[in-house]
């Protein structure tokens, strides 16, 4: 059994948790809430993400002196716009054979996350091995038990394997992978093309599964074709960290980038949909990113460019749908 340091205790680190713990794993929780550390120390669940859970096992803390030493995982469960400062925090609390778990998904800067923690480590002159955990793992189902694939990717294969084997469990189940790269780019991708479902979704007329599955195909051609030329290799893509993501946010009730892009088609304004949720929704991110991206890669990304003129207000639902379809 492992030692596992989740650093970030919202909706997914959670439900890992309480997988894991139930594995028989050593398992640590750091947050900076204090309503989720109080609720978790006092009741065994965390009210805040995902009540109902039973962590009774978790050993919480607010500190990361506490969490991090000693653990032989520290897995970064944390959002793409955060995890890059907890980073920095906790490459000097390291000792070498420590193996760090990257959840987040998506680009920081110009750089994939795991990139940046990369160069952190090395400025730091640290050498400790990264893998990314990404695939169609809604945190209440895998909380609950429903049956879970993920992949495990790292560009040293034998990590990769080694990770996967120590943290699958009767009901998760990891694959490992050799393409991190391109794992963490469908990783980012995926919410995109949720926002744009989600769309339809939300439309007053002329919303429906049909629509939806065109958006979807529109989204997947455009995905291969840019995160291709940003080195995804082309196999990730009918992954579980590809394809298999994809469906499950693009579709889940439970998906935000779904919900906020539903919000989104009803007519809201950017402001209106994000108002009321703490979940923090990476697609309107990854959009402007990956907008980024691909002038930067003279890439074509029409879908891309509808969507991210809807989210600043220069398009409207019903012409940002019209345009996606017609790809």
């Amino acid at each position: 059994m492992a030692c596992i340091a989740i650093l970030g205790l919202g909706n997914f680190g959670t439900a890992l948790a309480r997988v894991w713990l139930q594995a028989g794993h050593e398992v640590r929780g750091w947050t900076v809430e204090d309503d989720v550390f109080e609720s978790i120390r006092t009741t065994g669940r965390n009210a805040k993400y995902l009540d109902g859970v039973d962590l009774q096992g978790l050993d919480v803390s607010m500190s990361l002196e506490d969490s991090v030493p000693g653990a032989e995982l520290v897995v970064l469960a944390l959002p793409s716009h955060v995890v890059l400062g907890v980073a920095e925090d906790v490459i000097p609390l390291l000792t070498p054979e420590q193996i760090i778990l990257d959840l987040a998904k998506g680009i920081a800067g110009q750089q994939l996350v795991s990139d940046a923690i990369l160069d952190l480590l090395r400025n730091a002159g640290k050498t400790n091995p990264l893998a990314v955990i990404t695939g169609p793992t809604i945190a209440p189902e895998l909380a609950a038990g429903v049956l879970t694939t993920a992949l495990v990717a790292s560009e040293d294969i034998e990590l990769a394997r080694d990770l996967a084997q120590r943290l699958t469990t009767a009901t998760l189940s990891l694959k490992a992978a050799s393409d991190p790269r391109g794992a963490e780019l469908w990783g980012g991708f995926k919410n995109v093309i949720a926002l744009g479902c989600g769309i339809a979704d939300g439309l007053e007329a002329g919303s429906g599964d049909n629509l939806k599955a065109a958006i979807f195909t529109a989204g997947f051609a455009e995905g291969n074709r840019l995160l291709a030329a940003l080195g995804a290799a082309p196999e990730t893509a009918f992954s579980p960290a590809g394809i298999g993501d994809l469906f499950v946010t693009a579709s889940s009730s439970h998906g935000r980038n779904r919900a906020l892009g539903q919000k989104l088609g009803e007519g809201q304004s950017l402001e209106q949909a994000m108002e009321g949720t703490v979940m923090v929704a990476e697609g309107v991110r990854a959009t402007r990113m990956f907008a980024e991206l691909a002038g930067a890669n003279d890439v074509d990304t029409p879908f891309v460019a509808a969507l991210l003129q809807l989210l600043e207000g220069r398009l409207d639902p019903g012409a940002c749908v019209a345009r996606m379809m017609s790809l």
